[in-house]
């Protein structure tokens, strides 16, 4: 890692563990039976948006938060990184939560570094290296004993949990490429700011916000819900879109490795989910996948750099 990337290290990391943390902290919540995923989704992009929007513009360059609008093809880019980026990955991810649990949501979600690989390889003909061979066996074996616990009489997690899982980590590979075109022209904060008020705006019509009763959650609910907007949600997509200004996308995206972990760390201590010896034989594989394609010395999939479709 050069010099000049350990900002984005240190940003891409942190953002990952508040991200897997407060994936934990969700289901915790739907636990409780506090709000369903529309609700959850709707309000850390409604919260979060207007927060990251508030203080941009407290910043010098506070006329982007308007300048993005009056360029026509940023602003259609913006709004298609808000509904299928922002929104898709926010809302494939609690569902998969929902249906199965943290742990495992997160760690089908980190299949979008391989994701990210296959896109690179057929968009630019570059060539499979030898630890990309390595790599993919080991996240595709640790996702069967993910799902399997060793097992091929059935699932350990729901089929229901699993097709979200991949859409989510279909979602997280084109959040993390479509991002950057803006990323050069913008700050952080007015990208993730607008793309979640366009997520959280778009699911409006299906679930009105002024239907739920979030006055009446107790006080043990409020407080995951606050956690998980301002530092699951808020500083979690900030700190990760700002990381890609001095990391590529795929080492953004394999850089959050700590993601997983942290999910799978505090969904079994926390929430005393069962995970059997196979599925952390999982765990590790698909963790050890990404610490191998993040820290390799030679580049995977050719040329893999900064560029986005």
């Amino acid at each position: 890692m050069k010099k000049h990337s350990r900002k984005g290290l240190l940003l891409v990391t942190t953002g990952a563990i508040c991200w897997g943390v407060s994936g934990t902290a969700a289901n915790k919540l739907f636990t409780l039976g506090t709000l369903d995923v529309n609700g959850l989704v709707e309000v850390r992009l409604l919260a979060a948006g207007i927060l990251l929007l508030a203080i941009q513009s407290l910043r010098p360059r506070r006329r982007q938060i308007l300048g993005i609008w009056r360029d026509g093809g940023s602003a259609l880019r913006l709004i298609i990184f808000g509904l299928i980026g922002m929104l898709g990955v926010q809302y494939t991810y609690m569902a998969s939560i929902r249906h199965g649990n943290a742990a495992v949501a997160t760690l089908l979600q980190y299949l979008a570094p391989v994701m990210i690989i296959v896109y690179a390889v057929l968009r630019r003909r570059a060539r499979l290296t030898g630890r990309d061979l390595l790599t993919v066996p080991l996240a595709l074996g640790g996702t069967f004993l993910l799902l399997t616990g060793g097992s091929f009489s059935g699932l350990a997690v729901s089929s229901t949990a699993v097709v979200w899982g991949i859409l989510s980590g279909l979602a997280a590979a084109f959040y993390t490429l479509y991002a950057v075109p803006l990323l050069k022209r913008y700050d952080s904060l007015v990208v993730v700011g607008w793309s979640m008020l366009i997520g959280g705006l778009a699911l409006t019509p299906i679930h009105p916000p002024w239907k739920m009763d979030l006055l009446l959650m107790p006080q043990e609910s409020w407080l995951i819900l606050s956690f998980i907007i301002l530092f699951g949600t808020m500083i979690a997509f900030w700190f990760y879109i700002e990381s890609l200004n001095s990391l590529s996308p795929k080492e953004t995206s394999l850089l959050g490795c700590l993601e997983p972990l942290s999910a799978v760390v505090t969904t079994v201590f926390w929430l005393k989910a069962p995970f059997g010896i196979f599925q952390w034989f999982g765990a590790v594989c698909i963790i050890g996948m990404i610490v191998i394609l993040a820290f390799g010395g030679d580049q995977s999939s050719g040329q893999e750099n900064k560029q986005a479709a």
